[in-house]
């Protein structure tokens, strides 16, 4: 995909050793940095003037990416609508609504029909918990490596009496296994990431695993959160055409707070406790109507009144996304390309594995950021922010996030802070 003639990285763009790329124009030094080092820009930063990301470590692209100019264009023109429009604001917010559904549709190869919306998946997984048979099936299949919208939930949920099974997720290759053996005719649900979340690693097999709950007639949600824009992700391919996805826009997809959704199956006739009366649109027209309907599929998990601002910004940026033909492919990519990069460079400083080892999988499993276990790892990630390098950690694993506006001097500079950091521990 880097080959195409609208790449961010420029024409038939292809790697000829560390750093140095044929941009179509002749070889350029990827590692860009400032004019009288003889360096080039990332023409993708231009759009990201106001989160500097030319001038700063931005390697948290894996929790908070930056976002492109156009979003701030997008929210001011929300205030202006809701100055001039007044409740009338509310048939310009359903365009944008509906933008954004398309542009996470079109990222998990399904229909905007199928996408219901809300501010966080935690909102949208209590919502679909709560549809769930609890009462007379108590009992969750879920792993001990899923992010804490669900672990923290699923745990609560422990506590009320109903029986929750965590599946050790490590070794992943064969977490499916596990988790299929753990199914059972009493199961209300069983809940997978796509990648996990500390470590990035790519969970193998889930066709698999929707084979196993659609015979069991379990309904499966796979939090898809941390492969959203930087994995190809095609329901169809992967043959999990009847499963529920969740996942949002506040990493990878450069949208924001408030933007996260839930894909429903067309053939879902859930009826979520915890509902909205988003809703019951197409009953609130009848005076008549005294008992608690829904709409079909996706609208059945429509919430209530929200601040249409994210979705302003969010239609903007997906709509910027595909002019700058930023599909999840290419995404890929440059994505490989950057935690290579990182991933290179740190091993080039050979420290020993008891001070810190990268998190050892096979690259093409390895997802949007590079994990690096090391002891004191929240305290280095701090370190390195005074340093001026945006890190973060989980337990014991540093995380270091690249994204598509930055260049390979930056990722290049940030392995040199830890260098120094790391040194002084020796």
């Amino acid at each position: 995909m880097l080959g195409e003639s609208n790449s961010v990285l420029g024409p038939q763009s292809t790697v000829l050793g560390p750093g140095i790329r044929d941009s179509g124009f002749g070889k350029q030094d990827c590692r860009l940095g400032t004019e009288d080092r003889g360096l080039t820009e990332n023409p993708l930063a231009r759009h990201y003037s106001r989160f500097r990301v030319g001038e700063r470590l931005l390697l948290t692209g894996h929790s908070h990416q930056a976002w492109p100019d156009v979003g701030f264009d997008a929210q001011q023109r929300a205030w202006l609508n809701a100055a001039e429009f007044v409740d009338d604001k509310w048939e310009r917010a359903a365009v944008q609504a509906a933008a954004v559904r398309a542009g996470f549709a079109r990222l998990i190869g399904d229909s905007a029909g199928n996408i219901a919306l809300g501010q966080n998946t935690h909102e949208l997984v209590t919502r679909w918990l709560s549809a769930l048979p609890l009462l007379t099936h108590p009992r969750i299949v879920t792993t001990d490596g899923e992010f804490h919208s669900i672990r923290r939930q699923v745990d609560r949920l422990a506590e009320e009496g109903v029986a929750v099974i965590n599946v050790p997720a490590r070794p992943v290759e064969t977490l499916v296994e596990r988790v299929i053996a753990s199914l059972d005719s009493g199961t209300a649900c069983a809940m997978v990431s796509t990648v996990l979340f500390e470590t990035a690693e790519i969970v193998p097999g889930l066709d698999h695993l929707a084979a196993a709950c659609r015979h069991e007639g379990v309904p499966l949600l796979l939090d898809a959160y941390h492969q959203l824009n930087v994995l190809p992700f095609d329901l169809n391919r992967s043959k999990l055409n009847d499963v529920f996805v969740t996942g949002g826009g506040y990493k990878y997809c450069q949208l924001g707070e408030g933007n996260c959704f839930l894909r429903v199956p067309p053939e879902s006739r859930l009826r979520p406790v915890l509902t909205g009366w988003f809703a019951e649109f197409d009953a609130l027209e009848d005076p008549s109507e005294r008992r608690v309907v829904y709409g079909e599929g996706a609208a059945a998990f429509g919430g209530a009144t929200y601040d249409v601002t994210s979705h302003y910004r969010a239609a903007a940026v997906f709509a910027f996304h595909e002019q700058q033909a930023l599909t999840p492919d290419k995404l890929r990519s440059i994505s490989q390309h950057q935690v290579g990069l990182l991933k290179t460079e740190f091993e080039q400083l050979d420290f020993s594995p008891a001070l810190a080892r990268i998190e050892p999988m096979p690259d093409e499993r390895r997802g949007g950021f590079l994990a690096i276990r090391t002891a004191s790892a929240k305290d280095i990630a701090h370190r390195l922010r005074e340093r001026g390098v945006h890190v973060d950690a989980r337990g014991d694993i540093l995380r270091m996030g690249p994204a598509p506006y930055l260049r390979d001097d930056q990722l290049v500079d940030a392995i040199g802070a830890l260098r120094e950091i790391l040194s002084a521990r020796l």
